[in-house]
């Protein structure tokens, strides 16, 4: 049987990726590492940390000791860290979550509207889809859709009010948006909220990975 070990940052995105993964491939074991306290640090620095970094690739080592056949990294703020994980992770193939999102964006779209809730996801992401048109050899407009205190707002228990802060913000950027890209895997959930309100496409990172994946596995 075929194995992939996916490495969280949230507690949060487990179980909504456990249920997407059994229905898309239900024949791959999924193995979960979650450690909840990645996230909170890098909002606290407002960067990806030091020690952020050392604990991620300590993760990957370990997921590679489990000889699975993919290790997914599905925190799109650390994503970047698999750069540097793909330097010494050479028997098993690496990839963050937003990667095949990024890249169906800019194969249909010349500008992409990036939606996130913290700027710590915003940037990353934003380079991202900037790297993945420039290896097409494609220009793309980024456009920035930050929903400044959604994250907070989330946190403070208020799951409604978060989810109608990035519609808005997905609103007063449609105009300058051919399609909308999801920076964070949480925000799945109001995808088509996003499409019923601005009348524009619009990706999440879950369905694109997973759908990437059971390629690479010939399913």
């Amino acid at each position: 049987m075929r194995a992939v070990v996916a490495v969280y940052t949230s507690r949060g995105n487990v179980e909504d990726l456990n249920k997407q993964f059994r229905k898309v491939l239900p024949d791959v074991r999924l193995i979960n590492i979650v450690d909840d306290s990645v996230i909170p640090d890098i909002v606290a620095a407002g960067k990806v940390t030091p020690g952020v970094t050392k604990r991620l690739l300590h993760y990957f080592a370990a997921a590679e000791s489990m000889r699975p056949d993919l290790i997914l990294l599905t925190c799109s703020s650390a994503g970047e860290v698999v750069d540097l994980g793909r330097l010494t992770i050479d028997t098993v193939p690496l990839l963050r979550i937003d990667e095949p999102m990024a890249a169906e964006a800019v194969r249909s779209a010349r500008r992409v509207g990036v939606l996130a809730t913290l700027p710590t996801t915003l940037d990353p992401t934003v380079r991202l889809i900037r790297q993945q048109a420039a290896r097409i050899g494609k220009e793309v407009e980024v456009v920035d859709g930050l929903a400044e205190g959604a994250y907070q707002i989330l946190r403070q228990g208020q799951p409604e009010r978060h989810d109608e802060m990035i519609i808005e913000t997905a609103a007063k950027i449609a105009h300058r948006s051919d399609v909308f890209v999801l920076a964070q895997a949480s925000m799945a959930r109001v995808e088509d909220k996003i499409r019923e309100r601005t009348g524009k496409p619009v990706l999440s990172s879950p369905e694109p990975c997973l759908l990437h994946i059971k390629s690479l596995f010939g399913k």
